[in-house]
């Protein structure tokens, strides 16, 4: 069930996706060989929950949600990802199944690689074996903080805390977001999201117009935000420490890098 979307072979040296390129010369240039550049569209569904990973997926610009549904309670998210991370790092465990929903937030430049073709380059390479069981780490201690912050935090801290990981992934005047992907995001009702929005709209901190939301004021809404924002971007081991995005990635080319 992975998505499609628009893509080209990638044959570039750099990519913009955070683990690749830590990734010593010989394994990085491993997996391009087997990656494809894509265009993914905001709402594509790249996996379902307790369904094989038919594709992984490294962001390049854009942010990708994990969405995790309990019975009788809304779906919510657990995690998002970007340049900093990858979908499908269940794999490292030799498990294909994807244990949430890993839906499209904000549209994506990514570079896609099969399943199989990634688990060749795990058992072949340890320097990649070795990212990938850091990186699995790092996203256990996000999640646990993650916990925390769904319990003892409101929307509204949340929610600007949301608002300001999509944009660090996606540097960009407005972030194409309405009040009901948010609620879902936030496993809140939507009425809840469009309070605590207006909050934020009158004390300036965002412009709010047909499903776009621009951030005015960023400093004001680093406020609002809860701690676990500041906590993410300060701990050098976390992956939201890594996910703001250089210049020439935050303004990266509509067309694919093949040929660059």
């Amino acid at each position: 069930m992975a998505a499609r979307g628009k893509s080209e072979a990638f044959d570039g040296p750099q990519n913009g996706n955070r683990l690749i390129d830590s990734l010593p010369s010989g394994p990085r240039t491993a997996v391009l060989a087997h990656c494809e550049y894509v265009e993914l569209p905001a709402g594509t569904v790249l996996c379902v929950a307790d369904e094989p990973f038919e594709h992984v997926y490294f962001p390049i610009v854009g942010n990708i949600t994990l969405m995790t549904k309990l019975a009788g309670h809304r779906p919510f998210e657990t995690q998002g990802i970007g340049s900093e991370g990858m979908l499908g790092v269940n794999l490292i465990l030799d498990v294909n199944r994807s244990f949430q929903q890993g839906i499209v937030q904000t549209p994506c430049l990514a570079l896609r690689m099969e399943t199989e073709a990634l688990r060749a380059a795990i058992r072949r390479h340890s320097a990649l074996r070795r990212m990938l069981q850091r990186y699995f780490s790092v996203v256990f201690e996000e999640l646990l903080q993650a916990v925390g912050c769904i319990r003892f935090h409101d929307v509204g801290q949340r929610l600007a805390r949301g608002l300001l990981l999509a944009q660090d992934r996606a540097p960009t005047a407005a972030l194409p977001l309405t009040h009901r992907i948010l609620a879902e995001t936030l496993g809140v009702q939507r009425g809840a999201v469009t309070l605590a929005a207006l909050k934020l709209q009158e004390d300036g901190c965002i412009r709010y117009s047909h499903g776009r939301i621009a951030i005015i004021d960023r400093a004001a809404l680093e406020a609002a935000a809860c701690k676990c924002y500041e906590t993410s971007i300060g701990n050098p081991k976390s992956l939201c420490h890594t996910c703001r995005l250089p210049p020439n990635i935050a303004h990266a080319p509509s067309k694919g890098p093949k040929g660059e």
